[in-house]
């Protein structure tokens, strides 16, 4: 199969990648509790696992994931809670759920983010292709205008080439229920473990969305990854054809 990961290609490789389709993907991840049936690092093992097969089909490099990110965030006497642990089993009684530890306030990762895409603009990337952990997407989608424009990079993410939003088709639009964990149980079928879930449908998940146990499955899965494949790869043809016209 074609090298896609950028750690693994050599200056040459790197070099000829990057002539033919001058695009970067970055998967924003997490180290995150996603349900005791996921592991922690799903965020990145989603759109990581996407990007491959978009590289794949469109050409560009695939960027290592980056595991810090923002997300909700609140104190109580001196500890810090965020994420799952704010909206998780009871949002107002916070607790520390096991395995989670990226978080960054918005600044501090506005500042690496922005130290990033510097280093992607010097190394002769045109366009740039973020997504994973919802926060950190979410920042992307609101600050891509000002980014594009500083920098001088295209920049997208998977939900910004979706026409109309059907929150069960999106590509990870929920938080470890079915949609997250569907697209798991497609490009990483060995690291979901549903038989973790509880059996009594009364006992709280630690989730958000539709209940994994009835509704996820690797068939949905795919259907979710083949529409956004789909779509990415008319949207990125697109950008190198207008690339193309204007000489780079």
């Amino acid at each position: 199969m074609t090298e896609v990961l950028y750690e693994r290609l050599t200056p040459t490789e790197f070099q000829n990648r990057l002539k033919k389709a001058p695009i970067a993907y970055l998967p924003l991840g997490t180290l995150e509790w996603h349900g005791v049936h996921l592991p922690l690092g799903s965020d990145h093992l989603q759109s990581q696992g996407f990007f491959k097969k978009l590289a794949e089909r469109v050409g560009g490099i695939v960027l290592p994931p980056l595991f810090l990110g923002p997300d909700n965030f609140k104190e109580i006497d001196g500890f810090e809670y965020y994420g799952m642990d704010v909206h998780g089993y009871a949002p107002n009684h916070p607790q520390q759920l096991p395995g989670s530890a990226y978080w960054i306030p918005n600044d501090l990762f506005s500042a690496i983010l922005e130290a990033l895409l510097k280093q992607l603009q010097r190394a002769g990337f045109r366009i740039l292709v973020a997504h994973g952990h919802g926060p950190s997407t979410d920042h992307i989608v609101q600050n891509s205008a000002e980014l594009s424009k500083k920098f001088d990079l295209t920049i997208l993410t998977v939900w910004q080439a979706s026409d109309k939003r059907k929150p069960d088709m999106e590509f990870q639009f929920d938080h470890a229920a079915m949609n997250e964990t569907s697209i798991m149980m497609a490009l990483h079928h060995d690291l979901v473990h549903i038989d973790n879930l509880p059996k009594d449908p009364m006992k709280p998940l630690a989730i958000i969305g539709k209940d994994p146990r009835r509704y996820a499955s690797a068939k949905h899965g795919e259907k979710i990854i083949r529409l956004h494949l789909g779509r990415m790869e008319k949207t990125l043809k697109n950008q190198l054809s207008c690339l193309k016209e204007l000489g780079y």
